[in-house]
């Protein structure tokens, strides 16, 4: 069974910074793209930052130049550095991953509260 479960979440000053991972397990496929997403109360959930098998990211506009996401393809785990935080960063922060190559399933972990207080 394939799990994608998240750590590093948590309350922080505006600022500071986080550092958020995802481990994929339970699969031996290929893992495509994996990603963070977040989603904010009320708020629908959104792209935060993308990163392809090859290491190729995208980010959203927000964060560019604020955040890093990174793999570690022998660990199957992506990491989302977040620096100088702002309060309309605070979202819950969810783990997508790309899984079985061509005829790849997304998975979504469960989901890592960040709060960043003022």
């Amino acid at each position: 069974q394939v799990q994608l479960v998240e750590s590093g979440g948590g309350l922080v000053q505006a600022g500071g910074s986080l550092r958020l991972s995802c481990a994929a397990s339970g699969t031996n496929f290929r893992i495509n793209a994996m990603g963070w997403y977040r989603q904010a109360p009320g708020k629908q959930r959104e792209l935060v930052a993308v990163i392809t098998s090859g290491e190729g990211t995208i980010y959203t506009d927000s964060v560019k130049g604020r955040f890093t996401i990174s793999r570690d393809n022998a660990k199957n785990t992506v990491y989302l550095q977040m620096n100088s935080l702002k309060p309309e960063d605070a979202a819950v922060y969810y783990c997508n991953a790309e899984i079985g190559g061509s005829g790849y399933i997304n998975f979504w972990g469960q989901g890592t509260q960040v709060t960043v207080s003022s």
